[in-house]
């Protein structure tokens, strides 16, 4: 058996039918992991959500931002923007079943067995993997009860930008969904910045990669993560970056976890 993790996939079914047959992917045997943002800006989210959703217990996902707009674009909170290609799954006849499906999809996979956790962007310097894991299960819990979208529509915002453990209940499930699905920089203090998507090199002084943040909480294992697609292929020891941009012709990748070899299919025209 191999795990192999995949990066964000947006709408792109095409390369990973070619990835999975590059790795010889097993059926029954092998598991892949998707780091999330499985829909939007590509052409095939549609087929994408039900080719994985089709996958069972063959596929492990995380939420990402994308998938969460989604789910908001459906209620009403959200609207979509001229980047969207989410018609197809608003019409489709099988929207229940993929929206039921979606938001039953966790935020945060921890496997104690290979000692990696799995999230879309992160986890805030401020969190141990214990503080992680609890605030993941209080949004999970919210998003797969029967008045989800009341939750779901408190979620969305930039502030608070500061972790406090004194947070209210609104304000930090906002903070935990920013964290885990829209981080890329914070200050040195931990203050989340969403201003930025450049490249860790390109950024301004003030402004650090959330797992280089001064005195971050030590998590013992790797940590897989995606949704930052300008990011280099290695980030530092532990910490692992899979989006290599593949809706906008880059690469999509996977990494095999017992093995630690990374394949790849070009997504360029």
């Amino acid at each position: 058996m191999t795990t192999f993790v995949i990066g964000d996939l947006h709408g792109c079914l095409t390369p990973l039918k070619r990835l999975l047959d590059k790795v010889q992917f097993e059926p029954g045997s092998d598991q892949a992991w998707f780091v999330g943002d499985l829909v939007n800006r590509g052409p095939q989210s549609l087929e994408t959500l039900r080719f994985v959703r089709s996958m069972g217990s063959d596929a492990i996902c995380v939420l990402g931002n994308h998938d969460l707009h989604l789910l908001a674009v459906i209620h009403g909170i959200r609207q979509t923007s001229g980047k969207d290609t989410l018609d197809d799954i608003l019409h489709a006849d099988d929207l229940h079943e993929l929206t039921d499906w979606l938001r039953h999809l966790p935020l945060l996979h921890h496997s104690e067995e290979l000692n990696v956790t799995m999230v879309h962007a992160g986890i805030h310097p401020d969190w141990n993997l214990a503080q992680a894991k609890t605030l993941a299960a209080e949004v999970e819990k919210a998003l797969r009860s029967d008045n989800y979208a009341h939750h779901l529509q408190r979620m969305f915002g930039n502030k608070p930008a500061k972790w406090s453990d004194t947070l209210g209940k609104k304000r930090r499930r906002r903070f935990a969904i920013n964290a885990f699905t829209r981080m890329r920089f914070c200050t040195k203090k931990g203050k989340l910045d969403f201003c930025q998507t450049c490249a860790p090199a390109k950024a301004p002084e003030n402004l650090m990669p959330w797992y280089a943040v001064p005195d971050r909480k030590e998590i013992d294992g790797r940590i897989l993560f995606g949704h930052w697609s300008s990011h280099p292929a290695f980030a530092v020891s532990n910490v692992v970056p899979l989006d290599r941009g593949a809706i906008w012709g880059g690469s999509l990748a996977a990494l095999a976890l017992e093995t630690g070899v990374t394949t790849t299919v070009d997504c360029g025209t």
